[in-house]
């Protein structure tokens, strides 16, 4: 993205006039993501575990959903796979901000307080493998369709 560009906010689409044309040929073949291995050396990052929130939706966790703070973000986990077309569905939404908020926002929450309530080693090499190869989850059924997420209660 371009320098700056944080201050027009934090949620992106695919047709955001911040990404740059490389930008957009690394995001679309998820090669933004490399340079978060070093943060995974130096112990700030885990591969598997729930994403890191962008200023202010952190701080906006209550009751059981704030066990994710408990847990080092990962590069991948349930929400990351749930959502990998993120880019695509705010792309499609009328605003943006809201969809993000009221739809994207509270299932991934959702997801990653049961990632975290449920952790096990062999579902953290679960979800690596559904990275690097979507259709196992056929096979490992770790991550919902977005159609079946329940929404946060409230």
């Amino acid at each position: 993205m371009y320098i700056d560009s944080d201050i027009k906010g934090s949620i992106t689409s695919s047709r955001d006039a911040r990404i740059t044309s490389a930008g957009r040929i690394l995001r679309k073949l998820k090669l933004d993501e490399l340079p978060q291995l070093w943060n995974v050396l130096v112990g700030e990052m885990s591969f598997v575990g729930p994403r890191p929130d962008v200023r202010g939706y952190a701080d906006a966790l209550e009751g059981e959903d704030r066990i994710i703070l408990d847990f080092l973000p990962g590069i991948t986990g349930p929400a990351t796979l749930c959502f990998r077309n993120e880019e695509k569905l705010l792309s499609q939404a009328e605003n943006v901000q809201d969809f993000n908020d009221n739809y994207l926002w509270p299932r991934k929450v959702s997801l990653n307080r049961k990632y975290c309530q449920n952790w096990s080693f062999g579902k953290d090499l679960g979800y690596i493998l559904i990275t690097f190869l979507p259709f196992l989850n056929c096979i490992l059924h770790l991550v919902p369709q977005q159609d079946n997420i329940e929404p946060k209660n409230d």
